[in-house]
């Protein structure tokens, strides 16, 4: 299908990128990479008055560190993440993770901030950042805010942005040295997870002393397994201690029942790829 007409600006600029978003209004919609937005558009289910493409504001680009976080800007390509060399340092598990995400060509046009933003919930990197405790840096015309990673998404494909506001960054804690893995079963290859379980975890003498675990499409939002993370931490890791912690993984879930799955497969699957995720995190 061909979309509906609609206006487009390119600005160079994060200041004229907000002008003009606040100018359009609720007919406007943020272009940031448009892996996810231009079938939407094709199909019709959006019909904005006005894109506002991101493609050309470098300052929402690239990796940097800023004292004990690695701030990765909104609009860097899936691509650029996974080579990036602080990302693979620090964030071994955004690597991991980007790198299962869709296929080569939407991972090089593709970009973080822009899956973040759309917040589908079968979306692999919205656990991610849950998991590891990342804050959302966001821009609106009344100056900036910073939200944690767990408060961001709020509801299927809804997050705490106003219509007026971009996310602009992503802060993450140092994670160097954590073993980290990123678990997904999906029925079709390169497709949506039916459920994926995001793992990084601290091991010290063949003992547990930090996980983080968080979960994908077992929930409206990305939903973090901190009953698993109490279960393991200051347990052995050992494959009976890590296959007891992960029974607590649907602790606070709320899968769906749909096309792909039922939802007591899917609470199963939880289970298995949490135990499978962090096994493997822990080497």
């Amino acid at each position: 299908m061909i979309p509906a007409t609609f206006d487009y600006v390119a600005p160079a600029t994060l200041g004229e990128a907000l002008a003009a978003l606040s100018e359009g209004g609720d007919d406007a919609k943020v272009l940031a990479g448009g892996q996810s937005l231009m079938p939407v558009l094709r199909l019709r289910m959006a019909a904005p008055a006005l894109l506002v493409d991101l493609g050309k504001v470098a300052e929402l680009r690239g990796v940097r560190q800023e004292g004990d976080a690695i701030v990765v800007g909104a609009m860097t390509t899936h691509h650029d993440v996974i080579g990036d060399p602080l990302v693979r340092q620090h964030l071994a598990l955004l690597a991991k993770t980007t790198e299962q995400v869709a296929d080569a060509q939407v991972r090089y046009r593709g970009t973080l901030g822009g899956a973040l933003a759309h917040a589908d919930p079968a979306g692999d990197l919205g656990a991610v950042t849950v998991a590891l405790d990342a804050q959302m840096r966001i821009a609106g015309p009344n100056g900036t805010r910073s939200v944690a990673a767990s408060d961001f998404f709020t509801d299927y494909f809804t997050t705490v942005l106003e219509e007026n506001e971009i996310l602009t960054a992503i802060a993450f804690p140092s994670y160097a040295g954590w073993g980290a893995h990123y678990e997904k079963f999906h029925t079709v290859s390169q497709a949506w997870s039916t459920v994926a379980v995001a793992a990084a975890v601290l091991v010290a003498g063949g003992t547990v002393t930090a996980a983080r675990v968080a979960l994908t499409n077992m929930g409206a939002t990305p939903i973090r397994a901190r009953s698993v993370e109490q279960a393991l931490e200051g347990g052995p890791a050992t494959d009976d201690a890590v296959r007891a912690a992960a029974q607590a993984a649907t602790d606070g879930t709320s899968p769906v029942d749909d096309a792909t799955a039922p939802a007591e497969y899917r609470s199963h699957l939880a289970q298995v790829l949490t135990s499978r995720a962090v096994l493997a995190a822990a080497g």
